[in-house]
């Protein structure tokens, strides 16, 4: 029995619901360790975004509960709550580092498409409650954010200059290509005009 239980049923059917959710991301990411295809590799991730999501909400759900009745309870019981929250948060923020590195290496395994939109899913891994985090905290993980979409961009832009310089070498070449042809359709017509021109010759010498 959830020791949570005696001090509210809410309160321990949350904290079920989570542990379920860590149990099914810990054997997610064993499952996807295996995996090599890259497309089956994205539907797991996808999966297991979709439970880091769930227990964010669960954790916040919690977090509410828990805040409703603080002043019922007696400190420990506070206090003990509070490490649990942080508890949770811990280990769902360890499952998001790891679902980084995944989606990371999985994103090196794919070419860059400039016409996609930004991925949410990548965008969502907030899981530090706001209500967990101090001023300065929330300004960091706002510098944060704010530094990783400066590096986004550059590296857009990068690809974007990639490609103008292929674009570039790729129309030099096609010229040079162009420019031999044409020298070549030059002499052929140079060489017509040589054999119209003696057999011209060879037919005026039979006539004489």
């Amino acid at each position: 029995m959830d020791p949570l239980s005696s001090i509210s049923e809410e309160l321990a059917e949350i904290n079920g619901q989570i542990a379920d959710i860590f149990r099914a991301l810990s054997n997610g990411f064993q499952k996807l360790e295996k995996i090599k295809d890259v497309n089956r590799q994205s539907r797991q991730l996808e999966e297991l975004t979709g439970k880091l999501r769930e227990c964010k909400r669960l954790i916040k759900e919690f977090d509410r509960e828990m805040k409703d009745m603080e002043s019922r309870n007696d400190p420990d019981t506070n206090k003990m709550l509070n490490e649990k929250k942080q508890s949770m948060i811990k280990e769902l923020n360890s499952y998001v580092a790891l679902k980084k590195q995944y989606a990371t290496n999985l994103e090196n395994n794919k070419r860059v498409d400039l016409f996609d939109g930004p991925n949410e899913e990548l965008h969502d891994d907030n899981v530090l409650l706001a209500s967990s985090m101090t001023n300065q905290q929330l300004v960091d993980h706002g510098n944060q954010m704010m530094d990783e979409t400066d590096q986004a961009i550059e590296r857009g832009k990068k690809v974007v200059q990639d490609t103008i310089n292929v674009g570039t070498e790729t129309a030099a070449a096609l010229k040079a290509q162009t420019e031999q042809m044409s020298r070549i359709v030059n002499e052929l017509d140079s060489i017509h005009f040589s054999i119209k021109k003696a057999s011209q010759l060879v037919k005026e010498i039979g006539c004489n």
